[in-house]
């Protein structure tokens, strides 16, 4: 195919030259003028040139034409697997960053449930703690009351024997004293 064409294209270009040389550079062309020795040495010519050109040229064209063929075949087939390879890559690339919103989303979840609870535990905590704070109060309220009910009350026995000694303007007896006493607790029982 591409000796044809090339031999073609060689006595296109070769013709009109010889013709206008055998016709003495006239200006007038014609593919018939000319003489058969002029035709006999440009087809001699052409054709060693044609031999020397299919002998070392054509085959470094063709070897030449042959290997950048199979290179741009191999850079096609090589680029369409490397799309794929890049293609998986980056699907597998998506699915990690799903799964990593999705690990994300978990950790955030369970913070959120962890603090909820924190948040009820330390709740209950201070709840019982202020329970227990409340409950200690009023124990030393109950005991600070009783203290100050029996600080009291022994003022006033005290406070009623000195009365009814000055009354009596003698001295009481132990069992005087003691009777005094009770009648004087009895007493108080029945005022609280």
């Amino acid at each position: 195919m591409w000796s044809k064409s090339i031999v073609v294209g060689m006595v296109l270009c070769v013709l009109p030259a010889s013709i206008a040389a055998a016709e003495g550079g006239q200006g007038r062309i014609s593919l018939f003028a000319g003489d058969f020795g002029n035709a006999f040495w440009t087809l001699l010519i052409f054709l060693l040139l044609l031999g020397v050109l299919t002998k070392w040229v054509w085959p470094q064209i063709l070897n030449g034409l042959q290997h950048r063929e199979r290179f741009i075949r191999e850079s096609l087939t090589s680029a369409k697997t490397e799309r794929e390879e890049a293609q998986k890559l980056l699907d597998k690339h998506a699915e990690m960053i799903k799964e990593a919103q999705r690990r994300a989303t978990a950790i955030v979840d369970e913070g959120r449930r962890d603090a909820e609870e924190v948040k009820k535990r330390v709740v209950a905590e201070s709840k019982a703690e202020g329970d227990k704070a409340i409950a200690r109060a009023k124990r030393e309220i109950e005991l600070a009351r009783d203290d100050a009910v029996k600080q009291l009350h022994d003022q006033a026995v005290m406070l009623a024997t000195n009365i009814a000694g000055k009354i009596v303007e003698r001295e009481l007896t132990p069992s005087d004293h003691k009777r005094l006493v009770d009648e004087a607790l009895a007493e108080l029982g029945k005022m609280n």
